[in-house]
Parts: structure tokens; C-alpha cells; sequence
């Protein structure tokens, strides 16, 4: 049911309904009963945009999401679909858009040109520009994630230092003595991605504290960089006995280098990781993992945005999220004797 049909059945014109919807000018008070009268029978429901002209506001907000090329983890898809769920409860549209690489303009078109009330950004580096172009267009919006200097901003992130740093004691606490973090892409970590450079910092405290040894290495986001990273790592410190990890998308490729190498998880080698709980517990075995509530911080996030754009002038809020470990069945004492790896010829 739509507008027309509404003004065809009051006997009125298209725009006087609309006036009557939006308040922007005044209608006769007999005439806006009579067109309620027809709303009421129809049981229509203004779209956003109608009921958002009296408001002023447009009542859509922005998701920037990485570049669309790439393939989204299972994490990120969550925050994408939280974030649709939550604004939809509180009746809110959403525009997705890519940033990055070469989608730049469409970031613009998103914050320029009056199209959304506020903007929830995604995959936030230590220095974003983005975060500087909101600020300078007077533009509401919330991190999930936040950059190094967040005094100004509104964000929900989780302590990737903090996790990170509970990970490796827990397996130094199981006698491992040389481990490794697997982080984000080398671009992204040569971007200034927040979460990489958090746990490093977790890593090497963690390492610091227990006295034992380990290596930080980049991978890419999907399963075949895993399995090269884990397998030059491997080859490069045979007495390598546990990784753990903030990249997901590279989990399936990390197990697939281990059984390749002959090497089963637990009992010849720990993982464990800062993912999704979905993730964790569908992993075969299911994943010790300190579980990133990510349908919890989308929600969250549109409700920070919320209140930015209905009290623009209030104090920005940090929410910063340190999920508990969960203990599965991917980690177990280190090793006394490490198995004779397997050549690719599957020979001993």
C-alpha cells in the first residue's frame, strides 16, 4: 500500500497526505482525520523516509564495511548482521558500503551528500582517515574497533592485548616453550590495523611474563595462506609447539598444515585463537578460544550511534569487551617428543 492509493481513497492529493505524514505544512484537521481514517483501515505504515521528514533525519545509517572484494570472516558477517538486525528493532535503515583500496569515492557519497544520519565503521587502523573525515564533517558515528587517539570518538572493541596475552599464558601454563601468534594480512598490518598491533602487544608481554619463546608472523585472511604460513613456521622452528591466533578466515589452512605435517591437535599441538564463538565450536576440535561476542557488539554499536546522533554534544563512550576463554579440545600439555613429521609423500 503506498501514498497514492491512500489520497485516491481519502480524495485528497499525493501531497496533501504527505504534508499530513510529515507535518511539514499544515493540513485541515478534518482532512488529516480523514486520511488517518483511511491509514487506520489500510493498517499502512509510513517508510522511514516519510516518517523521517518531520524529523529532519533520513533515518538510515551507514555500515562501512571492508573492500567488497574481499571475502568477509565469519566474524565480520556477524557484526554486518547484527548491526542490520539491531537498527531494524529500532526501525532504522541500513546502506552498506566498501571502503578502502579503491572505494574511496563511495565512502564520500556516504558522508557528503545527506544519506545517512550517522555511519558505523568497521576495521579501524591506528590512524584512520576515515575517522578524521567523519570528525570534519560533523558526521555521528561509532567504531567497532577504535584508533590509538580515541578520546573523540564513541567505540566497542574487544582487548585483543588483554586476550591475546590470557592465550599464551594458558598455554605456557600446558609447558609450551615456543609459540607463535598468526595475525591479519601484511597489508593489514602494515596499515596500522588495530587488532594486529593490539596483540602483539598482549604477545609479547605474555611471553615476557612466562619466560618462553615465540614468533609473530602475518597471514593472509583465507585458508591458503594458513596453510603456507603454518607450514613455513614449521620448517622454520621444528620445536614450535602451539600458534595462536586472531585470523579465523586462516584456521582451516593452519589445521590443514598441521595434519600434513603429522602433527594432531591436541596431543602434538595446541591452537588456540580470538574468534567467534560459531566459529570455535564448529572447529574440529572445537577451538579453545576466547569468543568474540560479535552479534552482541553490532547491537551495541548501533546503540552507541543512537545516542551520537540524538545527543551529538554528549561525552563519547569506550566499550571495551574481554570475553572469557573458553576451554575446548584444541589444547593439551606440550609434548615431551615431538612425532616425526611426515614428508609430502606421506613417508615417516
Amino acid at each position: 500500500m503506498n501514498i497514492g492509493e491512500i489520497a485516491r481513497r481519502a480524495g485528497v492529493s499525493r501531497s496533501t497526505v504527505s504534508y499530513a505524514l510529515s507535518g511539514k505544512r499544515p493540513v485541515a484537521t478534518s482532512t488529516r482525520r480523514r486520511i488517518q481514517d483511511v491509514i487506520d483501515e489500510l493498517g499502512y505504515r509510513p517508510n522511514a523516509a516519510a516518517r523521517a521528514l518531520k524529523e529532519g533525519r533520513t533515518r538510515t545509517i551507514g555500515l562501512v564495511i571492508p573492500p567488497a572484494g574481499n571475502r568477509l570472516t565469519h566474524m565480520q558477517l556477524d557484526f554486518v548482521a547484527s548491526v542490520v538486525d539491531a537498527a531494524a528493532r529500532v526501525d532504522l535503515d541500513v546502506l552498506v558500503s566498501p571502503s578502502g583500496r579503491d572505494h574511496d569515492r563511495s565512502f564520500e557519497r556516504l558522508i557528503s551528500v545527506s544519506r545517512v544520519d550517522g555511519v558505523i565503521l568497521m576495521e579501524i587502523s591506528l590512524e584512520d582517515s576515515r575517522v578524521r573525515r567523519l570528525q570534519d564533517a560533523g558526521l555521528p558515528f561509532v567504531g567497532i574497533g577504535h584508533t590509538a587517539g580515541d578520546q573523540e570518538m564513541s567505540w566497542i572493541d574487544v582487548d585483543y592485548a588483554g586476550l591475546v596475552r590470557h592465550c599464551v599464558r594458558h598455554l605456557a601454563d600446558l609447558g609450551h616453550r615456543r609459540v607463535a601468534l598468526v595475525t591479519r594480512s601484511p597489508e593489514l598490518v602494515a596499515a596500522g590495523y588495530g587488532p594486529a598491533h593490539r596483540a602483539r602487544e598482549g604477545f609479547e608481554k605474555a611471553l615476557a611474563e612466562r619466560g618462553i619463546d615465540g614468533v609473530e608472523v602475518p597471514c593472509g585472511d583465507d585458508a591458503r595462506s594458513g596453510r603456507e604460513c603454518v607450514t613455513a613456521l614449521l620448517e622454520s622452528h621444528p620445536d614450535l609447539t602451539a600458534v595462536t591466533t586472531i585470523n579465523e578466515a586462516a584456521l582451516p589452512g593452519v589445521q590443514r598444515a598441521l595434519a600434513d605435517a603429522g602433527l594432531e591437535v591436541p596431543y602434538d599441538f595446541s591452537l588456540t585463537a580470538v574468534a567467534g564463538r560459531t566459529w570455535a565450536e564448529d572447529f574440529h576440535p572445537p577451538l579453545t578460544a576466547a569468543d568474540v561476542p560479535a552479534l552482541e557488539m553490532g547491537e551495541k554499536a548501533v546503540s552507541l550511534l543512537v545516542e551520537r546522533i540524538t545527543t551529538p554534544d554528549g561525552p563519547p563512550r569506550h566499550i571495551l569487551l574481554a570475553p572469557s576463554i573458553s576451554l575446548r579440545s584444541s589444547t593439551a600439555a606440550a609434548p615431551v617428543g615431538r612425532r616425526a613429521r611426515s614428508h609430502p609423500n606421506g613417508v615417516r
